[in-house]
C-alpha cells in the first residue's frame, strides 16, 4: 500500500515504548535504595522521589508520543472504517484510557514514594488508576471479541488477549506474591498498555493490513 503521513505517525507508538522502558531501567540509578523487586514503578516519579527529575527527562517522549499515536490510530480506523463498529469502539475506549492516564497522572502524582495514600493528590492518583484499569479491561475485551468475529482482525485480538493477560497477572500477582516481589508483578500491568500502544502503532504504519469495512 502507499503509506500516507498519518501511517508514519505510528512510529510514535514505538517511541513511547522505548522512552518508558528507558525510564523504568535508568531512573532507579538516581534513587538510592530503590528495590526493583519490591517497589512500584510509580515510586520513581513521586514528587518526593530523588529520581523524579531523571524520570521526567527520560520519559519526556512517553506521554506525548502515546497520545499522538492513539489520536492517529483513532483517525485512521474511523476514516477508513477499519474492521467492524465494535472494533472501532474498542480502539476509541483504549484511546480515552491513554488520555485519562496521561492527564490524570500528570495532574495527580504520588506525593511520597512508597508511603500510605493520604493526600488528596494521592487519592485522585488511585482514582485515575481505577479508571485506567476499567477502561483498559473494557477496551481490550471488546477488541478480543471483535477480533474473533468473521470480519475481525484476529492478530490484534491475540495481542489484546496478551495485554489483558499481563494486566491480570500483574493484578493477581501483586496480591498473591510476597511483598518483596511486588515490583515484578506490578510491571506486568504497567507494560501491558504501553506495549499494546506500540502494537497499534505498528498496525498504523502498515495500514492495519485491511480494506474498508461496511459494518
Amino acid at each position: 500500500m502507499n503509506k500516507k503521513l498519518i501511517n508514519y505517525f505510528g512510529l510514535a507508538g514505538l517511541i513511547q515504548l522505548l522512552s518508558y522502558t528507558a525510564a523504568v531501567i535508568f531512573a532507579p540509578l538516581a534513587f538510592p535504595g530503590y528495590d526493583r523487586m519490591s517497589q512500584a514503578v510509580s515510586d520513581l516519579s513521586a514528587e518526593s522521589a530523588p529520581s523524579r527529575q531523571l524520570w521526567d527527562q527520560i520519559s519526556a517522549l512517553y506521554g506525548t508520543c502515546s497520545i499522538i499515536c492513539m489520536i492517529c490510530v483513532v483517525l485512521f480506523v474511523a476514516d477508513n472504517r477499519i474492521s467492524s463498529r465494535l472494533f472501532r469502539v474498542g480502539i476509541y475506549l483504549f484511546a480515552v484510557m491513554n488520555f485519562i492516564s496521561e492527564v490524570g497522572y500528570t495532574m495527580f502524582p504520588l506525593s511520597d514514594s512508597g508511603k500510605d495514600i493520604t493526600t488528596f493528590s494521592e487519592i485522585m492518583h488511585m482514582a485515575v488508576t481505577a479508571a485506567v484499569v476499567m477502561l483498559s479491561v473494557a477496551s481490550l475485551t471488546i477488541l478480543i471479541i471483535s477480533g474473533l468475529k468473521k470480519d475481525g482482525i484476529r492478530s490484534i485480538a491475540v495481542f489484546a488477549a496478551i495485554a489483558l493477560a499481563m494486566m491480570f497477572v500483574g493484578a493477581i500477582g501483586m496480591k498473591a506474591v510476597p511483598s518483596e516481589y511486588f515490583g515484578i508483578t506490578e510491571r506486568f500491568s504497567v507494560f501491558a498498555a504501553v506495549g499494546f500502544n506500540a502494537v497499534l502503532g505498528i498496525y498504523l504504519i502498515n495500514g492495519f493490513d485491511r480494506g474498508k469495512a461496511t459494518a
